[in-house]
Formats: C-alpha cells, sequence, structure tokens
C-alpha cells in the first residue's frame, strides 16, 4: 500500500502535459509561487512566451509571443517560433518544457525554476544532439524575451547594477546583474546571468525591446561554442529574472537577489561554516625574497594582531611560476620547495602558524610554466597554442613562460600538485593565479584561448573558452571533495579580466583575489570600498578578496576598517607595528569576530541608505545586516574629505518594533537606542571629525 501510494504521489508531482499543434495547445504555467506566475504559450508547435507579473498586482512584465530562447545549431537559427514537435511539459521541483525539432536531429528542454516567496525565476536550456552527426552550437539565448514596456524612457543599469547607461546595450564579462528600470510604470527586472567569465552575455533592446540573456555570438571577440556529438547534451548555466515594482531599483538587488545569491544559486563562501575575517598575504613588500626566518617572525607579528589565516605567495618553490628568477629554480614545474630558502621544508613554519592558533595557505599558478621546464619537454600536448600552432604564454607573451591547457590531461596533473600540499601541511587556503584563457594585461582578442584541435577536451578555439573555465572549475570542485575545508582563492587574472568576478566562479571558487590597490589609504581605503560597493550586493561580499592594502602604512586601521566591507585581507610588515598597534588590530579583529558570531555578518551586505558611490569629498558607508534573523549586524560610514562632519545614518530591514541598541566598535560604548521602525525613519547623528576617517557600529538587538 506505501508503495502504491508512493507511485500514486509521484505520478501526481511530474505529470506529462502533450502540447497539441491544433492552436489550441495548453498555456503552461513555469512559475506560481505566490510572488510571481510566469507562464509560456506551447500553441501551434511554438514555444514563446506567455506572462511574467507580479502575483499581486498582475502587473505584466514581458510581451507576449517572443522567442522566448534562441540558439545556433551548424549556423541555423532556432528559437521558440522554430516548428516543434513532441513539446511536453513535466512538473516537480522545477518545470521543464521538452521538445524536438522538426527533423529529429535536436531536443530541447527548458528548465524553469522558482522558490517558496522569492519574486524571480531561474532558467537553463539544455540541448541533445538527437541525430546522427555532430553540430555546433553556438549563440545560445536561455532568455529571449521582449520587454513590455518602453525602451525609449527605461533606464539600464550595468556592470553589477550600478552604472546607468540607455539602450542598446550589450552585457560582457562585467555584467553577471543588470537592472532594467521603467521611470514611468515604477518597476524592471533584475537580470542575472550565471555564465562565466568572458564567455557571458545579456543584451538588452538591441532591437529596441528585446531583451536576451546567455552566451557570446560567434562574431564575438570571444565566441562560445560547443561541439555535440550524437546522444552527447550540453547544459547552459543557467541565468534569472526577478521583476519588481517601486522607484528605487536598488531595493531588488539588495532584497531578492541578495537572497537568491546567499540561499538559491550555490556560491561557495555560503558552504563554508566559518568565513575568514583576518587574513595575512606576504606579496607585498617581499615579493619572491622570502625564507624560512621571515615567515617565522612575520607570523608571530600577524598572530598578535589577531590574523586568522597566514598565505605564503610566491617564492617558497623551485620551479619559476610567476616568472620570478629564483636562485635554484629547477626545470621540473612540480612545485618542489625551495630549499635554500626553506632547509627544512614548509612543515615546520606551517607548524608554527597552526600553534599559534592561524590556518596555514599558499599561492600557486594553475597554468604557467617554465618554458624549459620539464613538463613542456615531457608533455607539449599539454600547452596552449596560439593561431599558428605555436607554444605560447596567455598571461603576458613572455618567451620564458608557457601557459598549460586545462583542456587537457593538465588539470589533473596540477589538481593532485594542489592535493598533495594540501594533505602534506595542512593547507586550508590556496590563491591560484595566472592567466588560463585570456590575460588580464593583453588586449588582443585573438591571443585568447587554445586553437590546438587535438586537445582531448576541445576542439577548436572556440570551444576552449567555455571548455577552460568548466575544467578548471570542475578541479576546483574536487579539490573541495577532497579538502572540504579548502578556501579557493581564484585571482582575477585566472578569470581572465581585470577586476573579473561573477557567478560562475562564485559558485566553484570561494573567492577571488579582486585586485591589488598598492595606494596607502585614505585612496587606497577608498578604491577598496569603491570595488566593494560596485561588485556588491550582487555578488557575495566575503568572497571578494582585495589585496594590496598594507598592515603598516600610516593609515592602516582606515584601510582595516575599509576592508570589513568585503573580506579582510592585508599585506605588508606586521613586525614594524608597535605593541599598541598590534593590539589595536588584535582589539578590532576581535570585535568583527563576535559581530560573525552573533549575526553572520558575513553572509550580508547591503547599502547603506542615502548613500552612493565613494567619491572624493563625499561620505559614503555600507551594512552588514542579517536580513533573516533581523538579529543586527554592522555599519560601516567613511567620511571622505567632505566638508560636512556629521551625517543621519538609516539602517532598513530591521524589527520595525523591536528596540536596537547602536554600538561604537571596538568598545562596544553605546551611541543610540531606538526600534527598528526609527532606525529607518529617523536614524542617528554620525560625527567624524577627521577629514578622512571612518567608524564601524553594531547594531544589535536588546
Amino acid at each position: 500500500m506505501k508503495l502504491l501510494t508512493a507511485i500514486v504521489s509521484a505520478l501526481l508531482i511530474s505529470t506529462v502535459l502533450p502540447c497539441s499543434a491544433d492552436g489550441n495547445g495548453p498555456v503552461i504555467k513555469v512559475a506560481d509561487n505566490g510572488s510571481i506566475v510566469r507562464t509560456v504559450d506551447c500553441s501551434d508547435g511554438h514555444v514563446l512566451s506567455g506572462s511574467f507579473t507580479i502575483a499581486q498586482t498582475g502587473k505584466e512584465f514581458i510581451r507576449k509571443g517572443h522567442n522566448e530562447f534562441s540558439f545556433l545549431s551548424n549556423g541555423k537559427l532556432y528559437s521558440g517560433k522554430s516548428n516543434w514537435r513532441d513539446i511536453k511539459s513535466s512538473t516537480g521541483g522545477e518545470t521543464v518544457i521538452s521538445m524536438k525539432s522538426e527533423d529529429g536531429g535536436l531536443k530541447v528542454e527548458l528548465i524553469y525554476t522558482s522558490y517558496p516567496g522569492l519574486a524571480l525565476v531561474r532558467k537553463e536550456i539544455c540541448i541533445t544532439n538527437t541525430g546522427i552527426k555532430d553540430v555546433r552550437i553556438e549563440g545560445v539565448n536561455v532568455e529571449d524575451i521582449g520587454y513590455a514596456y518602453d525602451c525609449t524612457h527605461s533606464q539600464i543599469y550595468k556592470t553589477y547594477g550600478r552604472f546607468q547607461t540607455l539602450g542598446p546595450y550589450r552585457g560582457d564579462w562585467d555584467d553577471p546583474l543588470l537592472v532594467v528600470h521603467s521611470p514611468r510604470e515604477e518597476g524592471g527586472l533584475a537580470i542575472g546571468n550565471e555564465a562565466i567569465g568572458i564567455i557571458k552575455r545579456t543584451s538588452i533592446f538591441e532591437d529596441g525591446r528585446s531583451i536576451c540573456v546567455g552566451t557570446t555570438m560567434p562574431q564575438q571577440d570571444y565566441p562560445f561554442r560547443r561541439w555535440l556529438s550524437p546522444g552527447q547534451s550540453w547544459k547552459s548555466a543557467p541565468v534569472f529574472i526577478a521583476p519588481y515594482e517601486g522607484r528605487d531599483y536598488r531595493r531588488v538587488v539588495n532584497t531578492t537577489v541578495q537572497d537568491y545569491t546567499r540561499k538559491h544559486i550555490g556560491v561557495r563562501i555560503e558552504q563554508i561554516e566559518r568565513k575568514p575575517l583576518f587574513v595575512y598575504n606576504t606579496w607585498i613588500p617581499f615579493r619572491t625574497q622570502i625564507d624560512e626566518s621571515l615567515i617565522m617572525e612575520l607570523a608571530d607579528a600577524a598572530a598578535e594582531c589577531g590574523v586568522e589565516e597566514f598565505i605564503i605567495d610566491d617564492g617558497w618553490q623551485n620551479n619559476g611560476g610567476s616568472g620570478g628568477s629564483l636562485k635554484n629554480k629547477s626545470k621540473g614545474d612540480d612545485w618542489a620547495i625551495n630549499t635554500d630558502k626553506f632547509p627544512r621544508g614548509l612543515k615546520p613554519v606551517f607548524d608554527h602558524m597552526k600553534e599559534l592558533g592561524m590556518k596555514p595557505g599558499i599561492w600557486l599558478s594553475v597554468g604557467r610554466l617554465d618554458s624549459d621546464g620539464e613538463i613542456v619537454l615531457r608533455h607539449p600536448e599539454w600547452i596552449v597554442r596560439d593561431a599558428s600552432g605555436n607554444m605560447t604564454d596567455l598571461h603576458s607573451g613572455s618567451k620564458s613562460n608557457y601557459t598549460a591547457c586545462m583542456g587537457t590531461e593538465w588539470c589533473d596533473y596540477i589538481k593532485d600538485i594542489i592535493l598533495h600540499n594540501v594533505r602534506a601541511y595542512g593547507i586550508e587556503y590556496v590563491k591560484l593565479d595566472l592567466s588560463i584563457v585570456t590575460s588580464a594585461y593583453v588586449y588582443d582578442p585573438k591571443h585568447t584561448g587554445c586553437y590546438a584541435t587535438d586537445h582531448k577536451y576541445h576542439r577548436d578555439h572556440e570551444e576552449s573558452y567555455d571548455v577552460i573555465y568548466e575544467k578548471c572549475m570542475k578541479m576546483f570542485d574536487d579539490l573541495h571533495s577532497a579538502a572540504p575545508k579548502l578556501f579557493i582563492d581564484c585571482t582575477f587574472e585566472t578569470a581572465g579580466k581585470l577586476q573579473l568576478m561573477d557567478y560562475g566562479i562564485a559558485k566553484h571558487a570561494d573567492g577571488n583575489w579582486l585586485c591589488n590597490v598598492g595606494e596607502d589609504s585614505p585612496a587606497g581605503g577608498m578604491r577598496i570600498r569603491e570595488l566593494g560597493w560596485v561588485r556588491s550586493p550582487a555578488l557575495p561580499a566575503t568572497s571578494l578578496v582585495m589585496g594590496n592594502q598594507c598592515m603598516d602604512q600610516p593609515m592602516h586601521m582606515l584601510a582595516y576598517k575599509s576592508l570589513t566591507g568585503s573580506l579582510p585581507i592585508m599585506l605588508g610588515d606586521p613586525r614594524k607595528l608597535s605593541k599598541e598597534e598590534r593590539a589595536e588590530f588584535k582589539a578590532w579583529s576581535s570585535w568583527v569576530k563576535s559581530l560573525e558570531n552573533r549575526h553572520g555578518i558575513m553572509s550580508f551586505r547591503q547599502d547603506l541608505p542615502g548613500f552612493g558611490m565613494p567619491i572624493a569629498g563625499g561620505w559614503d558607508g555600507f551594512c552588514r545586516i542579517n536580513t533573516d534573523t533581523r538579529s543586527g549586524g554592522l555599519i560601516g560610514v567613511f567620511r571622505e574629505g567632505a566638508a560636512e562632519t556629521s551625517r543621519t545614518i538609516t539602517v532598513r530591514d530591521l524589527t520595525p518594533d523591536a528596540v536596537y541598541s547602536i554600538r561604537r566598535g571596538p568598545d562596544g560604548t553605546e551611541v543610540a537606542s531606538m526600534t527598528g521602525r526609527e532606525l529607518e525613519t529617523k536614524g542617528f547623528r554620525v560625527t567624524l571629525a577627521e577629514e578622512f576617517s571612518g567608524e564601524l557600529f553594531e547594531v544589535v538587538k536588546k
């Protein structure tokens, strides 16, 4: 009886609804969760956009009868307006609409997912080659919809949903999130693209009305392509659309998009039980000039400052890696320890860090090889090829280095190297660096990807982009599976463009070394806050690893406070700090840790109401309020040379009738006590006497 009940329940959950071709086919609800309703029209052998509305008001956001999706197969355009047969839908945890091409050569599945109480729909497309010949898939638009409102009077917010422009607009690697806002209609759409790196494309109004979200097109600099053999399938990265009402477009990003990113997208940083709170890295000022004695001294000083994770950057290894000249550089590319610098190996220094209460970490390059190393001699088939078939270095074009191709067995070789170091020394942080698919510093689009046609995992140059990213991210997943506590820092150089970070990377790497801000504060602190403001709250703030602010710079505490809006990581020489300065760092880092313990602040970041991008002569700030528990969180307020010495600070997303205490860090002095409603409508006053300064506050429910 129990078995029969289970079978009946499964059938009810996963119903199949055939769509007829006689004009009377059903309109399928692909999302209906109480917040939004979305439909697709499967009449007449087509699969077209139906409606996309806010459930409570019925406000419409898309045009009926649009393509719904589109892609190229062997150069032929397929879309929802093409003729399809065997159209079916099934509903379980997600809604799937499947169809077959007229000639039977392709099967296409559209996969829609919605979440209880969240005004957002996630969508994927899966394409299967059901024919007898290979097919070439290009130019995929997972979403291909028509906007319901006049594009002439709509505003587009590009670059992580931050900067206004007017259409038409074609988004690139810096556009994992865009917002289309209609001031006349007081609403719009937040549009997310979870494709990775340089192969993402989101176009708005290129034909005056359409919104397309998916991959780059064949005519672009970094064209997407996947080859499918008979029986083979390819599934796209997800995209998402969140309709909203209201005049303030930023609210949908600070609420719906943040909730989706934190709870549903699967970002790695949210899978870490204990997130990094204070990290030290050796790169500045020491670069490759490090040894055992220096590291031991730095570790002692860093621990006194409250540092929790200590990362040894480039210079510990025999092989060149970053192209730096090392005294006893080997020809192995095997990441053996430089025993001139570390005669006892790395274990003693890592053990010392652990004894001091710090987690050890290490830097490696995932793709750069010495051109005269043994790997190049033994495995030339692993090396990236240029358009002429020659081995090449994607990072800088250097003749002394080559780039290994992730579309070969190299990805397994370097994974084993990383795992060996992790297991041998108890490493819990790896900074994985340098170019694998494109360079952040070379601007020739032809000097990208791999042109080899005999590499195991990609057939040609176009396919290499997606495959290299895919294999690298799969390697990250394998590393996490083998070492669940490992924090993987994928640098922007590995991502492929200056300061590039997106959802595709965040789902596989815990963090991204986003930048190298070398200016001392106040200029450096403002740049850190600016970079954080631009990319969050669209992306997980704690995944943004921003160097190179130094612990021994004159305004080091302003730098540290600025970094609390993302992931606090500092460099420099902590040995130069006085006993009092080390104690100050310890007090602040302990205070931030206490906020994380009480509120989980590292999972959140919102805009500070009434404040915009950090600029010279202004005020800026951020919130890290736990919007799930509404217990409170962190508030950062900064004066960047402004004439005004004080500002009123308001805070949203707290319990209206609950009473909250606002306490200055790190000593906990109460500066105000008011309800959540009062904090939102009246706020509290902050005075900063110094022209360039900042304060951090805790807001906590009494």
